[in-house]
């Protein structure tokens, strides 16, 4: 896998249902780690759009307004915005943030989709056996209904899909279902559909499956659902909350298209939206989905990759005018634990979650949260949040090996030298000197190969061996001795010191930008222009420096970072 090499690259992390808060698990599956990506591509000079917005639609927002008294415009509208707000505060940064109930753009780019797939036969109307509650006179679509799965036995799963397994799940492999309505047991009754047979399409999936850029376990279970066959998935709703489908025919009446089909459409009627937000004609979005010139990857979490892997990548085919995005990046699911407790599932609804509305409003470092989940990113394997980890880490690394190592060569060049980086004689220069150089040149090779990779973990796990390896230097150096006998050889490595903060600056931009700037204001450098490969140049002698500041205080009071709500 490797980074765009194309004129642009458009990036879009998973829609969140705008139905509650965001939690650590949300940041770490998709979140943050578009964001990363998306300042690395900038910083290597490639035009990259940064898209997202709510998925303001179906059953999710439905349950949410019944319960808090809202209706389901309202309640989408209240919690993007109070989502957006999280994103913020974590320095996540999108273009856009929109919202599927909001624009028009959303409304007419998903009602032309459909019609699109329709007027070319792709559509099978069909009547189909649909959960029904009979007490409410109503149909009960996906989480209207749990029940067990047939496949894996996991009880209290929604009716679309088991967060378990993976399977689709519908009236046959729903078992014992109840309506969430009622609490009742559901029945089951005929309602007119249009279906999209996938199956029509397993070539196209198969094909973009072997050239994409996926993580190994998202290819292999991409795999193993072609391996059993697709099948016919509807694409129609009972539901009053949701895009109409834009179809004359009778049966069409009090239906809406499927959450998961006007969804993904989102990516592009977000991009339609930031186009005009820029001024830029109607037409100009077809840069960014219709050209060669683009790349398109999507950021989601385990949950979300059957719909991202397989059925839309079919319907983009059956549509037919829209690129098929060139990678789909997939995280796998963050559990929790707290002290004294049981690792578990991070859950919402029993409040096992560190909120990120709560851990802002904490005033605590939003980079040591940016830190901590890259850290630990469940990239390859599902991986634990522990609160006093976080605070360890924060401590020991953050605050003893990377802040320390910048406050005190800069405080040392300052106290001894004054505020500018000391000029040496090359002749000073020793083996130490020259490998710490060659050290430095290494790890950006390799920190590029990570990012370009979407191996972000391993770049930030690299930063940090050389920021221990700057620290050994450092000691070995001794300037703290040398300064007594031999002040330009104490020059010597206070310089290198600095280059390798300036290192630094540049490096940690993607993963923790208030650390970065901070660095960049301490060492006096315009980041406005700012390009990848700036991070090489050494800051010629003379160079002015401020007073820096502290990057990190370490975290005496457990109870300072937020744990569950």
């Amino acid at each position: 896998m490797s980074a765009s090499q194309t004129k642009r690259t458009l990036v879009t992390a998973a829609l969140p249902y705008s139905n509650g808060r965001l939690h650590v698990g949300h940041i770490a599956g998709a979140f943050l780690p578009a964001d990363i990506y998306v300042r690395f591509l900038r910083l290597k000079g490639v035009e990259t759009r940064f898209v997202c917005g709510s998925d303001d639609h179906g059953v999710a927002i439905m349950l949410t307004a019944e319960k808090e008294g809202r209706t389901p415009k309202e309640t989408a509208l209240y919690y993007s915005q109070k989502q957006k707000a999280s994103f913020d505060g974590l320095n996540i940064k999108f273009d856009v943030y929109g919202g599927t109930s909001r624009t028009a753009n959303h409304y007419k780019t998903s009602q032309d989709f459909f019609t699109r797939v329709y007027e070319k036969g792709y559509f099978e109307k069909q009547s189909t056996r649909q959960f029904f509650d009979a007490s409410k006179d109503m149909f009960l679509p996906d989480r209207y209904v749990t029940g067990t799965c047939a496949y894996c036995k996991t009880p209290d799963q929604n009716g679309d899909q088991c967060e378990n397994c993976g399977k689709m799940l519908d009236v046959d492999s729903l078992l014992d279902a109840r309506s969430v309505m009622s609490k009742t047991p559901a029945t089951v009754k005929e309602s007119a559909h249009w279906f999209l047979d996938l199956s029509r399409f397993e070539k196209e999936v198969a094909t973009w499956l072997e050239s994409s850029t996926l993580r190994e376990h998202t290819r292999n279970y991409v795999s193993g659902l072609l391996s059993t066959g697709l099948v016919k998935r509807a694409m129609t709703r009972d539901l009053t909350w949701g895009i109409p489908v834009p179809l004359q025919d009778p049966d069409a009446k009090g239906k809406v298209l499927y959450v998961w089909f006007d969804a993904p459409i989102g990516y592009i009627s977000n991009t339609k939206e930031l186009c005009e937000m820029r001024g830029e004609s109607e037409e100009k979005y077809a840069d960014w989905w219709k050209s060669d010139d683009c790349d398109v990857f999507h950021f989601i979490g385990e949950d979300n990759t059957i719909f991202h892997c397989v059925i839309w990548i079919a319907m983009l085919s059956a549509e037919g005018s829209f690129k098929l995005p060139k990678g789909v990046i997939v995280n796998q699911f963050l559990n929790i634990q707290f002290p004294g407790q049981d690792q578990e599932k991070i859950s919402k609804s029993r409040g096992t979650a560190v909120w990120i509305e709560d851990y802002i409003a904490s005033g605590a470092n939003s980079d040591v949260l940016r830190f901590y989940l890259t850290s630990i990113a469940p990239e390859r394997a599902r991986t634990v949040y522990k609160p006093e980890d976080l605070v360890q880490r924060n401590n020991s690394e953050l605050a003893n090996v990377l802040g320390n190592f910048v406050h005190r060569i800069v405080s040392f060049t300052h106290k001894y030298f004054g505020p500018q980086v000391p000029e040496f004689p090359a002749a000073k220069v020793n083996d130490t000197d020259r490998a710490f150089e060659k050290r430095l040149l290494e790890t950006h090779e390799k920190l590029t190969q990570h990012l370009e990779g979407f191996a972000f973990k391993q770049g930030l796990e690299t930063i940090m061996e050389f920021c221990r390896d700057a620290n050994k230097y450092v000691d070995e150096k001794a300037p703290w001795t040398t300064r007594k006998t031999d002040m330009e050889l104490t020059a010597v490595s206070l310089a290198y010191g600095l280059r390798a903060i300036r290192y630094l600056s540049v490096a940690l931009a993607p993963y923790m930008p208030d650390t970065a700037a901070k660095i960049s204001k301490t060492l006096c450098i315009d980041t406005a222009n700012q390009r990848w490969d700036d991070a090489l140049k050494a800051l010629p002698a003379g160079s002015p420096l401020a007073v820096p500041e502290i990057l990190f205080s370490k975290i005496e009071d457990k109870e300072e970072v937020p744990t569950s709500a």
